[in-house]
């Protein structure tokens, strides 16, 4: 009889600890596995064009980030995931988010990019097109650079380099983001 409180107890503590946000229906879990790297939700944020809601997005980082200074400051593994709420054509998104890259550097940083761009655009147009309940992850991963996976498959190679990345990342957090209030809810700056 002894051993019942303490299964109790584990099963209590194993409940706490696997908890999900959630945001329209979705459910982010606390944490995601990136490069053997334990990340933790750092917050979730949904964009919307015009009246229609696109898709949820959540960060996970290994610290808490709340400012744009601390996005690009930061280094390690990352993942921002998008969830998909309406149907997009892999044109509009590599437009939106090639658009949105070269809003968030300058001229010599974006020359630089050029080849991976090129390599990044046509990464997105193979995806085709994302219906609801879909999952894009954008992996960041030091060694390697940004991966890309629909659904759990990895899409294209690894495209190198923390400038890419960060240079991507801004579309979301960055100083001209594509969605104020998602930024404020990717840095945990919303409460729902």
């Amino acid at each position: 009889m002894k051993k019942l409180p303490t299964l109790l107890l584990a099963l209590f503590c194993l409940a706490a600890t696997s908890r999900a946000a959630t945001m329209e229906g979705l459910q982010f879990e606390d944490q995601a596995r990136v490069a053997q790297r334990e990340l933790k939700l750092n917050g979730l944020g949904i964009r919307s064009i015009f009246i229609f809601k696109a898709y949820v997005a959540g960060l996970y980082v290994s610290d808490k980030v709340t400012s744009t200074q601390d996005v690009q400051r930061y280094s390690g593994p990352i993942r921002l995931q998008l969830r998909m709420l309406m149907e997009v054509g892999a044109r509009d998104i590599k437009q939106a988010l090639v658009d949105g890259m070269r809003k968030n550097v300058n001229e010599a940083q974006w020359l630089v990019m050029q080849d991976r761009v090129v390599d990044f655009s046509r990464t997105i147009e193979s995806i085709g097109v994302v219906r609801p309940g879909d999952t894009i992850n954008l992996d960041f991963v030091p060694e390697r650079g940004l991966l890309l996976a629909v659904n759990g498959l990895d899409q294209g190679g690894a495209i190198r380099g923390l400038d890419f990345y960060s240079a991507l990342l801004a579309v979301f957090v960055g100083d001209d983001p594509v969605d104020t209030r998602l930024k404020r809810g990717l840095l945990g700056q919303l409460t729902q």
